[in-house]
């Protein structure tokens, strides 16, 4: 309502930008951040920071040099989750799952940066081979489980009854495995 002195144009003017300020966006929040955060080496690790609370995915990074010629990525789906992503002292424990593992894998800023931490990791490891990108798994149907060999008889361990048997027989003892002496 205008008041005295005051014309109605103004109190239109006022109007219009209090609806206008009510109308604007909310800023959205910060969008998904990648740095680079090591497990054990350089290179090895993305951290992946997808929540404004810091909360995020720790990304396994890992090369396949099983042709000496080549390397190229080796997908861990099964991401670490991640804390203070945010924060000074960001650090992962537990699993992430792997839903968010692939929806991270569909963002162009988050395979730039995996691509750039993998060149890097397959250039230290493997220096004389030729780098070859492989695009990550984007659902559980892509998921090529990694094939482990076969471990060997001398890998397994021994039978432990079989084992203090050998060891009895080595001391001279005459016991079975229940210790009761044998006739």
């Amino acid at each position: 309502m205008p008041m005295p002195g005051q014309s109605p144009s103004a109190w239109a003017f006022v109007a219009l930008l209090f609806i206008g300020g009510c109308a604007a966006k909310t800023p959205s929040p910060a969008p998904w951040s990648v740095f680079p955060l090591p497990r054990s080496a350089p290179h090895d690790g993305l951290a992946v920071v997808s929540q404004p609370d810091g909360y995020g995915l720790h990304i396994f990074l890992e090369t396949d040099t099983a042709d000496p010629e080549v390397c190229k990525p080796r997908w861990i789906p099964d991401p670490a989750r991640l804390f203070n992503g945010r924060g000074t002292a960001p650090f992962s424990s537990g699993l992430a799952s792997r839903q968010e593992f692939f929806e991270a894998m569909r963002r162009q800023n988050i395979l730039e940066a995996a691509e750039k931490e993998l060149e890097l990791l397959c250039a230290a490891r493997a220096p004389e081979a030729r780098w070859q990108w492989l695009d990550p798994p984007k659902s559980e149907a892509e998921v090529d489980p990694v094939q482990l060999p076969a471990l060997e008889g001398a890998e397994l361990l021994t039978n432990p009854n079989e084992e203090l048997k050998r060891q009895k027989a080595l001391l001279g003892e005459n016991t079975n495995t229940d210790g009761q002496a044998e006739p």
